[in-house]
Formats: structure tokens, sequence, C-alpha cells
């Protein structure tokens, strides 16, 4: 059976460095074409070409007559929007749709593979589901979902494939340097240093949170199921509240917890709850966490990554 031919664009952000390391574990079975800004793959993996997105003729490099296309390329923040919105609309939007416009020029028939963010979501007490009410408090949460809108369209006039897979809180890495700067970067970092981990108001919002090896894995599969084909999917995990997670590593590394007053715009910002329901996604390819948060914090006492 030959190789499933596998282009990740964005290939030294957190989650595809990641992905790439899974991915390379299975020689015989991925072919990867990787793309990225810089001018080397962070982790020397290729074959790699130097890809600007915004550049229509370096968005020309990128191999188009793949089976899957993952799209990490982007702009996070949350506050930073406001000010370098410009950026954000760029690389967010404006990538996207060179890309697409790449895509189509080219008839490719690869299935566009598109991360999104639980920012998009309206919070509240309960689990979300994909059709659950929708808010944008940040430049950043309406860049992906008017990417998210941007591949429907697509796809309804000119036959674009894609999957969206809206992600809540990553944590841990499969490969050494490749870890998020996130929620859980954080508090990991803080408490590696022997510093009180430190939290706004009482910490009494709470995420759904994915081992990265597991998110890995659902992105993988996902992207090579039919069944999850043209559609938006929550990749779930495991219910915690942030001052839960702030518990559970400061035991690990005998640290104490800092209560702040939030500042004004951090809690104007403040999505509140964003639990995923991932039934939809669970469905399909099934309910297979290989990891807790509980274990992956016993593994950071220990030392290990």
């Amino acid at each position: 059976m030959p190789r499933k031919r596998i282009a990740v664009v964005g290939a030294n952000s957190y989650i595809a460095r990641n992905l790439i390391h899974l991915l390379r574990r299975q020689p015989e079975t991925y072919e990867l074409f990787l793309y990225d800004l810089g001018e080397t793959q962070a982790d020397g993996f290729g074959p790699y070409v130097r890809t600007d997105i915004l550049q229509e003729e370096s968005v020309r490099k990128i191999n188009f007559d793949c089976d899957i296309l993952y799209l990490f390329a982007g702009k996070t923040g949350s506050a930073d929007g406001f000010q370098d919105f410009d950026t954000f609309l760029k690389v967010n939007e404006y990538g996207l749709l060179n890309l697409l416009r790449e895509y189509v020029n080219r008839k490719s028939r690869a299935k566009i593979v598109f991360p999104s963010t639980r920012l998009v979501y309206k919070g509240r007490p309960g689990k979300l589901g994909e059709d659950a009410g929708k808010e944008f408090k940040t430049i950043y949460a309406m860049n992906k979902f008017a990417c998210e809108n941007y591949l429907q369209m697509y796809h309804r006039v000119f036959g674009v494939q894609y999957c969206i897979f809206r992600i809540c809180v990553p944590y841990g890495t499969l490969t050494a340097g490749a870890s998020s700067y996130g929620t859980a970067g954080f508090m990991l970092g803080r408490a590696r240093k022997g510093e009180a981990i430190s939290l706004y108001g009482r910490g009494e919002m709470r995420r759904t949170l994915t081992y990265i090896g597991d998110l890995c894995r659902y992105l993988t599969e996902g992207a090579l199921s039919e069944r999850c084909s043209n559609d938006v999917f929550n990749i779930g995990g495991e219910d915690y509240s942030l001052r839960e997670m702030a518990e559970a590593i400061a035991r690990q590394f005998g640290v104490g917890i800092e209560y702040r007053e939030w500042p004004d715009i951090s809690y104007r910002i403040e999505s509140g709850d964003t639990v995923f329901d991932a039934s939809k996604l669970e469905g399909i390819l099934g309910k297979r966490y290989q990891m807790t948060f509980q274990q992956w914090c016993e593994s950071q006492g220990k030392g290990s990554v």
C-alpha cells in the first residue's frame, strides 16, 4: 500500500513538532513534506522548504499533490491582537486564503486539517458541543472562526476538502524542546524553578486538558478517516479547573499557589468555563486516551518530559 503523503505547513510550531515526531515513527506509512518560515526545521527533519504563507510565490513551493495538508502556521495570543491586529489578520487569515487560492489553482484533492480553538465558544458551565454558542473576545478568536468559515465556503464553492479540530488546553511533549507555552507549560515552568504558581481570581475556570500524544493521534486518525471530512470536531480529554491543575503540579514540586487580582484586560477577555463534549469525534474514532494529567504531573516530578 503506498505511503500517505503529508504536508505540514508551520512545521516549527508546538503541535506540529510533536505530530512530526509521531509520524516519523512510521516511515513506511507516511511521507512527510515540511514547511515553515524559519531557515531550518526546528528538530532538523526534512525534506524541509522555507515558506512564507503571505507570499504567493512562496506558497507555490508547497506540495499540494498530497493526501493530507496540516496548516499549523499562525499567530497566537490574546490581548496582543488588539495592538498587533494587522499581523494577526495577515498571518491567520490572509495566510489561509493564500493557501486556498493555490489549492484551487492546482486542483488539489488534499484534505486540509485546520486546528481551531476553544476561544470560539461562549464559555458556560457544562460541556460544549460543536454547535454550542459562539463568542469572540479577542482578535485571535475571531481569526480562528473566520478561518473555519473560509474553509466551509471554499468547500461549497470549489470542493476543497477539510477537517477542523477544536483544541482546548494541550500539555506535555513527545520530543525534548517542543513544549507548550500555554497554561500547563506556564505552571510547570514556575514550579520547576521553585516558584509559586500564580492564578487570577480563585482559578475556578474549567478546561478540557488533552495530552499531546493523544491529541496528535486524534489529529492523525481524524485526518485519515473519511468520516472526519468537511466538518468540525472537538478533541476531548479531562475536565479540570485551573486551580486543580495548579494543585496537581504544585504537589509534585512542593511549591505554593498565589492568587492574584485580575488585570482589567485579562478579566474582560476571559472566556469562562470551556469544557468540551467530544462525543462526536469519539463516536467515530473511539475514546482512547493514553495519559492522564495526574500521570503526567507525576512524571514531571521525576524529571521526564
